[in-house]
């Protein structure tokens, strides 16, 4: 018996010794938390016909029971799903024997997601625990589907080919030929779980994404984070991560050249207050505003702004430093960095650390920046003068507080 064959085992174990169900659970405690997500941003140029795809996600939290919902944001017509599984990876796109369970919605094998909209499956008894891997296997029986997509998920999933038919209860994986590193349709993953007491949601750029992290490596600084929280959280602050970051995202919309995706303020709705038992929010934007040379007061008011509403909604909110970055000279469609735009992600960040009114502050840019040169990524933590690295991704997850998260 291999390894995820002894884990899927022992905790279907378990669950049953412990007489854990989706009824027995939502009697004594449990909750259903957001335990893995991704922004949707763009329409996928590559279509899908007649096809199966087997995407994965780890989850951050432990529970008996999972759902996931689907997102067919930027779809410009509906989406049908003809068939969608759940199930354990055992390597690539096998799965571990039996591990394979039918999701519903509705009490429906299949669903149609009009342009725009979302569904949340109905629940699946499963049992799961923090960092685990799952297999969400979806049918897209017609042709040409473009998919609305994340496109750097920096894990890789699985398809078929096209006009191969439904294999969402495949277990051999020998029919997904193909490989891809974005997201398409899945947008969350729910766990109903005694353990953790909430969501923190980590709402940022290319650097909460992971731009110079490794695919599959899950070392991207949140992903630090929810494996110190299963491993060392304080009392309280036993909770799920989720990654709601977007490469190039900004604040504000009114930037020039125009935002690459929907602005922060335009989508906290969607991918920040929607999620299940959210506690605590993770701000880490506007270092792309500033390159778009947005002013400091506009930083500061758009961040206010999402401050504000994330309160309203009655959650706590932090916020993120902005790093450093090297100067660039303005190239097509991007306006280069300079020591101007310095000086307002200094006068950005003072803000956030002494007047903003958010619930606490992670000094990010203390912790990557070079002790010799605070306006440049101190070298070993350094990928390309933006980002950090995986070492500099490391850093800043083991600095960040975990009492901060106590509800």
């Amino acid at each position: 018996m291999t390894y995820l064959n002894r884990r899927f085992a022992l905790t279907a174990l378990i669950a049953l010794a412990l007489g854990l169900s989706v009824e027995a659970e939502q009697t004594d405690g449990a909750r259903w938390v957001t335990a893995w997500s991704t922004s949707q941003q763009a329409l996928g140029t590559t279509v899908v016909t007649d096809a199966t795809v087997r995407l994965v996600a780890r989850v951050t939290a432990t529970g008996a029971s999972v759902r996931i919902r689907l997102d067919n944001t930027y779809g410009t017509r509906t989406l049908v799903v003809a068939a969608a599984t759940v199930g354990v990876p055992m390597r690539g796109a096998v799965l571990n024997p039996g591990s394979i369970q039918t999701v519903h919605f509705g009490g429906l094998s299949d669903v149609r997601i009009p342009a725009g909209e979302s569904v949340t499956s109905d629940p699946v008894v499963m049992p799961v625990i923090a960092q685990q891997d799952l297999a969400i296997s979806l049918h897209m029986p017609e042709k040409d589907v473009r998919p609305s997509q994340h496109n750097g998920a920096r894990v890789t999933s699985y398809r078929t080919n096209d006009r191969d038919g439904d294999h969402t209860t495949n277990e051999t994986g020998e029919a997904f030929v193909k490989t891809m590193t974005s997201m398409p349709w899945l947008k969350s993953i729910d766990v109903l779980s005694t353990t953790s007491t909430g969501t923190i949601v980590a709402f940022g750029d290319s650097i909460t994404d992971g731009s110079c992290s490794t695919n599959d490596g899950h070392d991207r600084w949140e992903d630090w984070v929810a494996l110190r929280l299963q491993l060392d959280a304080v009392d309280g602050a036993h909770k799920a991560v989720i990654n709601e970051g977007i490469g190039g995202n900004t604040i504000t919309g009114n930037v020039s050249p125009p935002p690459t995706s929907t602005p922060g303020t335009k989508r906290l709705e969607r991918d920040v207050l929607s999620h299940s038992s959210v506690t605590h929010v993770v701000l880490f934007m506007g270092t792309n505003d500033i390159r778009r040379d947005v002013t400091a007061a506009q930083v500061i008011e758009g961040t206010q702004e999402i401050i504000n509403r994330t309160h309203a909604a009655g959650l706590k909110i932090l916020g993120a430093t902005i790093i450093p970055r090297h100067n660039r000279a303005p190239t097509e469609n991007n306006s280069g960095w300079t020591p101007a735009k310095t000086t307002t992600r200094n006068a950005v960040n003072e803000w956030i650390k002494n007047d903003a009114t958010f619930d606490g502050v992670i000094d990010f840019d203390q912790i990557v920046q070079d002790p010799r040169n605070p306006d440049r990524i101190h070298a070993p933590f350094d990928c390309d003068g933006i980002h950090p690295n995986q070492l500099g991704y490391y850093e800043m997850g083991r600095a960040v507080e975990l009492n901060l998260f106590v509800d």
